[in-house]
Order: structure tokens, then C-alpha cells, then sequence
């Protein structure tokens, strides 16, 4: 059969089977007359009723028939990244309000196909109107312990705290940021374990330099400048009592003496530059430096102070880690951790 019409509409009912002269029609089977097209037309009047929802699927939440892989507890599931503005009280007793990194996990029973993870997220929007701290952490975990019938219960909120820094001379002020992550454990028991997560960014000159580059001008007349490098330590209390930011903030202060600057004049330049030859160290020193102001606070059960010198002299970083006396927080430290420390931008 010579096939002369081309429209599209003709070629479209035939089916190719390998030359322009052998068009097919195609025959009507068993499949093709069951098939029925769906409407993709998005029904805009379409809003069903709370028994109409009732009968909905819902895999998530079904008989432990549908679990795939081994029937086991999972120790943790849950949601991660889940971002919203919180209110925190600050020491002083104003609030401030912050974009916040929510993590929020319950443990699973081994019968369990999963959890409605959507809980976890209206559960924090129950509250998003309260004033947070670690105590409202734990009605928090509560809530959504209880409606998700789970054995524990996690949060972790991160965020950015702005505290205003003078500046070191000049008179000046200017607002530094810290990471913070506030985490709140619920167990099985209905013990909340509270820990708090606190960044601080500093200078550590070598002390060795140092020494070297003194030696240098003083035998030599050499012209030398010894090195030093931003450097963090990610302090990890657990705590039943408060202990704020600003306390930790303070710690730090005092145990290190040269916190990076927000606003800086050459008066501040050379404070900044003073200040690092007063206060030389190296990382074991400035692990031991903060070590010696946390111990000496009751309110603070347990800690961990984890150091990283991001070196200007060596092309890697010198680091250390230090635990309080019989402490739960582990000492082991995994790559993802350390390089979590290098602070941008």
C-alpha cells in the first residue's frame, strides 16, 4: 500500500515498521482497551474531608508486612536541615530571634515500618511563637516523643549568636557571630541530657617562631615576622543548671585573650599584634587554657575542648583534643569533625 497523505495526523495512527511502504494499523488488544488516560487537570475545587484523608494510603505508618530489609530498631530517623526563625533568651534577659538548623530524631521499634517525620516539623511549630531554651527543648521532645510512641528522643538546633565586641582600642564596637548547637536527649527513662556546642574563633602565634624570629633580629639584624593562624575550638559542655553563651564566650575570653576582631583601627592593629606576644601558644596550651576555666565551673557536668591550629606555616593543621575527668563525650575525633571547624564565610 503507497502511503500519500503526510499530514501528522495520519502518520500518528500508524505504526513504523521499517519502511515508509509497510505502515501498519495497529490492532486493538486486551491492554490497550483497559488503559484508561489519567486526568492531569489539577483539581482546584477538590478539598477533602477529615474521613476522606482517614482512607488515604499511608505505607509510612503500615503493618511491619511491608518493612523492607531486616525487622532491627533503628537507633535514629528523623529529619535534618529543617529551617525556622526561633526566639532565645539572652543572659541579659532580652530575646533575640534566629535562623535556626533543626535536626530532630526518635529511635524505631524493630515492628515498625516508619515514622510520620511531618510530626516532628509541627511540633516546632506548636512553639515557634515561645521564647526557646533548653528547657522548652524538653516539652519540645516530649511532644513529639508521644505522638511518634517512640522509646527517646533527639533535637539539635543550630545556629548564629551575634554578640557585640568592642574593639581593642579605638573605642569602637562590632557584632562577632558564633556557631552554636543547642541539643536536648530524651530517653526512654524521661531523662533529658542538655549539651551545648559553642565555636570560638582565635589567633595562636607559634612561640617557637617566635623564639626563632627574635633570635634572627637580634644576632642576624634580620627583619622577621613569626607566624600565627586562625585557629577554633569547638567547646561540647552537658550541663543541668544554665550556662549561657555568654558564659562560654567569656571562658574563652579568658583562657585564650585573642579572639579575632570585628572592627579594627591601626590603634587595634596594634593591640592585636601585643596581645598575640603576650599570649604565645601552641595547641596543647590552648587546649589546657580552657580546660583549666571549664573545670572550675560546677554548673557544667561534663565537657570536651577540641582545638584547631589551621597552620600559615605548614600546609595542614596542628590540633588536640582534651575531656573532662571520666567524661561520656568521646575522644575520638573523625575527619568530617575537624574539617567542620574551618570557619567561612
Amino acid at each position: 500500500m503507497e502511503i500519500k497523505k503526510t499530514d501528522s495526523k495520519f502518520i500518528k495512527k500508524y505504526e513504523w515498521m521499517g519502511d515508509v511502504k509497510s505502515y501498519k494499523e495497529p490492532q486493538d488488544n486486551e491492554h490497550s482497551q483497559k488503559y484508561n488516560e489519567p486526568d492531569r487537570r489539577y483539581d482546584v475545587l477538590y478539598s477533602p474531608t477529615k474521613k476522606d484523608i482517614e482512607t488515604f494510603p499511608d505505607l509510612q505508618n503500615g503493618p511491619s508486612s511491608l518493612i523492607q530489609g531486616s525487622p532491627v530498631n533503628i537507633q535514629q530517623v528523623g529529619i535534618h536541615n529543617f529551617r525556622l526563625p526561633l526566639r532565645y533568651k539572652k543572659r541579659e534577659g532580652s530575646d533575640i530571634e534566629l535562623e535556626t538548623k533543626v535536626t530532630g530524631t526518635v529511635s524505631l521499634e524493630a515492628h515498625k515500618k516508619g515514622i510520620n517525620m511531618s510530626r516532628i516539623m509541627r511540633s516546632f511549630y506548636e512553639f515557634k511563637d515561645d521564647i526557646f531554651s533548653i528547657d522548652k527543648l524538653e516539652t519540645v521532645l516530649s511532644n513529639y516523643k508521644n505522638k511518634l510512641k517512640s522509646f527517646d528522643a533527639k533535637i539539635a538546633l543550630k545556629f548564629s549568636y551575634p554578640i557585640l565586641q568592642p574593639s581593642l582600642r579605638s573605642g569602637l564596637e562590632g557584632y562577632q557571630y558564633y556557631d552554636v548547637t543547642l541539643e536536648g536527649d530524651l530517653n526512654d527513662k524521661g531523662e533529658l541530657k542538655k549539651i551545648l556546642h559553642f565555636d570560638f574563633v582565635y589567633s595562636s602565634a607559634c612561640p617557637c617562631s617566635y623564639e626563632l624570629a627574635e633570635f634572627a633580629r637580634k644576632y642576624r639584624n634580620k627583619a622577621t615576622v613569626s607566624h600565627s593562624q586562625r585557629s577554633v575550638t569547638r567547646i561540647s559542655i552537658e550541663f543541668d543548671e544554665m550556662v549561657w553563651i555568654e558564659d562560654l564566650k567569656e571562658m574563652c575570653d579568658k583562657a585564650l585573650h585573642t579572639e579575632t576582631q570585628v572592627i579594627v583601627k591601626r590603634e587595634d592593629e596594634m593591640a592585636f599584634a601585643e596581645l598575640n606576644g603576650s599570649y604565645l601558644k601552641f595547641v596543647e596550651d590552648a587546649a589546657r587554657l580552657l580546660y583549666e576555666q571549664l573545670i572550675e565551673d560546677k554548673r557544667i557536668k561534663d565537657f570536651r575542648v577540641i582545638c584547631s591550629h589551621q597552620e600559615s606555616l605548614h600546609s595542614h593543621d596542628a590540633v588536640s583534643v582534651i575531656l573532662h575527668p571520666n567524661s561520656q563525650f568521646s575522644g575520638d575525633i573523625p575527619h568530617e569533625l575537624w574539617s567542620s571547624l574551618i570557619h567561612i564565610s
